[in-house]
């Protein structure tokens, strides 16, 4: 859990909010509900209603409070650009004027821009999206989500500006990581540790909750790293609540990132929970293989990823084609095929022969195990080894 609040410069936000207010108006009346399969609770409530118990925390910051933070928005703290707006490192002072101030990510939604890289415009739904990210991140509680500390709602003459806060994250992204080539290589068990994290963030989300949720855009550039390498699930402006009784899914109009949505989800609008599976396929495949979901500067038989691995079974000899290089050999063959297949079962065309999350969960941890059994045995063969060569000297 992360500090309290209270420390800052900001008011705790009332129960009557405006934005509050205008979800209850707007939200669409075909809004379904989830009933747990375990449940005692037949008529879940929704994330609105949810928010209401839980959001009292929410923490609304002046706009002054964050233009302040970050020096007046200061491009040279710039951290982060999308098609949301720009994301700036932030510090943060506490009201006690004694206390160390506390460094935050700050997003400053711009809502003429355009996502890049998606499946519709951003500016399209930016209220709607930015909303999202307060009442989803004010709901949820775990690990591997990104922690919402507060955020900023202006409607005045100067403009209508629309700011989030956000736990500040060190390491940047997992996509960052993989295909920077001016950040170290990730080690093969830290992947695998990242990879564990994000999935279970993601089963929490689809099973863990009173009511389902979908993330919808699940990549590499959504994966944060803490200062130890722990994955943190960020944005939630896309998050949907899932399909609810009798449904199978949710119809909605079709966004998120090419590369990693879902193709059924792409061509019917039809969302359901293993759409996010097919994300983390392309994800499990990034992470092996060091490669883009979709890179234009490859040959074209090799621009899109999924694709691509088709080529390289993985219990086939030329599996080890699709490795990333940078990993130099250091990793575990049966680990590595183990996650390649897991990433085939989440990319079956038909999303109702994909897993669940919580087996993703499962295998994974098994992928780990395997690869710290094989350091132990690499281990104990080099030490015999090391001691003949001492004895020869």
């Amino acid at each position: 859990m992360m500090k309290c609040f209270s420390v800052f410069k900001a008011k705790k936000r009332g129960k009557s909010s405006p934005e509050l207010r205008e979800q209850q108006q707007t939200r669409p009346p075909t809004t379904t509900r989830l009933v747990k399969s375990t449940g005692s609770i037949s008529s879940p409530r929704t994330i609105p209603e949810l928010y209401r118990e839980k959001g009292k925390n929410s923490i609304k910051f002046s706009y002054s409070d964050l233009r302040n933070a970050t020096n007046n928005f200061n491009r040279l703290l710039k951290i982060g650009e999308g098609g949301f707006g720009s994301v700036y490192k932030g510090s943060l002072r506490p009201l006690d004027g004694q206390s160390q101030p506390r460094v935050v990510a700050i997003k400053k939604l711009n809502r003429n821009s355009l996502q890049v890289g998606g499946l519709t415009p951003a500016g399209v739904h930016w209220h709607k999206e930015w909303l999202a990210e307060v009442q989803f991140l004010g709901v949820v509680d775990h690990p591997n989500l990104v922690k919402l500390l507060g955020y900023c709602s202006v409607d005045g003459e100067r403009g209508i500006q629309r700011l989030l806060v956000y736990e500040y994250m060190p390491n940047k992204s997992l996509e960052a990581h993989l295909f920077s080539r001016a950040l170290p290589p990730i080690p093969w068990k830290t992947r695998l540790r990242i990879l564990l994290g994000a999935a279970q963030g993601l089963a929490y989300l689809h099973e863990g909750l009173e009511i389902q949720v979908i993330f919808r855009d699940f990549k590499s550039s959504n994966v944060l790293l803490d200062e130890n390498f722990n994955p943190k699930l960020s944005d939630f402006g896309l998050a949907r609540e899932g399909p609810q009784g009798d449904r199978t899914h949710v119809s909605t109009m079709p966004v998120g990132t090419y590369g990693y949505a879902a193709p059924e989800y792409v061509e019917t609008g039809h969302l359901k929970s293993k759409s996010d599976l097919w994300s983390f396929g392309v994800v499990l495949y990034e992470i092996l293989s060091g490669r883009k979901a979709i890179d234009r500067n490859l040959p074209q038989s090799e621009q899109k990823l999924v694709e691509w691995v088709k080529q390289f079974p993985a219990d086939s000899k030329r599996f080890r084609m699709i490795m990333d290089p940078r990993l130099n050999n250091q990793y575990s063959m049966e680990a590595a095929r183990k996650v390649a297949k897991l990433a085939s079962s989440c990319l079956r065309r038909n999303p109702d022969e994909r897993p669940e999350m919580s087996r993703i969960v499962d295998v994974l941890q098994e992928a780990i195990r395997e690869s710290e059994e094989m350091e132990t045995r690499s281990s104990q063969v080099a030490e015999p080894s090391n001691r003949r060569m001492v004895g020869v000297a």
